[in-house]
């Protein structure tokens, strides 16, 4: 991509002034799925669906904020080989991130039993359930950013 390129990226539309009534109920999904989550889990989550979904803006913004919840750089910039980087994420973060790969890539037909059955192993119920409306949600504002050119670098946590 040449910087001719990147310059002329810039927001189809403003979304949310647009449509603030979704934006309201967008805010208020994204809340209500962190709810007992772990803070760096989602940070996970947000980047390696954002990085599935080419989302810039959600990977600057999530990047960000994995930094602020303690994240190390050395997880984040290997998280996009994290099957290959089996020593830096838990088991519990691997079977989340497995599973965040089978939710936003739908294309491949539908999310396996075994990577459901993996991530069930990890989390209880209710928690596997929050850590499911987390990847969906992240996978609605990735929509959107990527529909609506979001620009990256201006998001300060």
């Amino acid at each position: 991509m040449t910087t001719d390129t990147v310059a002329q990226h810039h927001p189809r539309m403003h979304f949310h002034k647009l449509a603030p009534e979704v934006s309201k109920a967008m805010f208020a999904l994204e809340k209500a799925s962190r709810e007992g989550l772990d803070p760096v889990l989602i940070e996970l989550v947000k980047i390696r669906a954002s990085q599935l979904n080419h989302c810039a803006f959600c990977l600057d913004m999530h990047v960000k904020d994995a930094r602020k919840a303690g994240e190390t750089e050395e997880r984040i910039y290997l998280l996009s080989a994290w099957e290959e980087a089996e020593g830096f994420y838990t088991e519990k973060e691997r079977a989340a991130i497995a599973l965040t790969e089978a939710i936003t890539v739908l294309t491949d037909g539908f999310v396996p039993d075994e990577v459901y059955e993996r991530a069930a192993r990890h989390f209880p119920e209710q928690e596997l359930a929050q850590l499911i409306a987390m990847i969906v949600t992240i996978n609605a504002w990735n929509r959107l950013g990527v529909t609506t050119r979001l620009v990256p670098g201006s998001y300060q946590p």
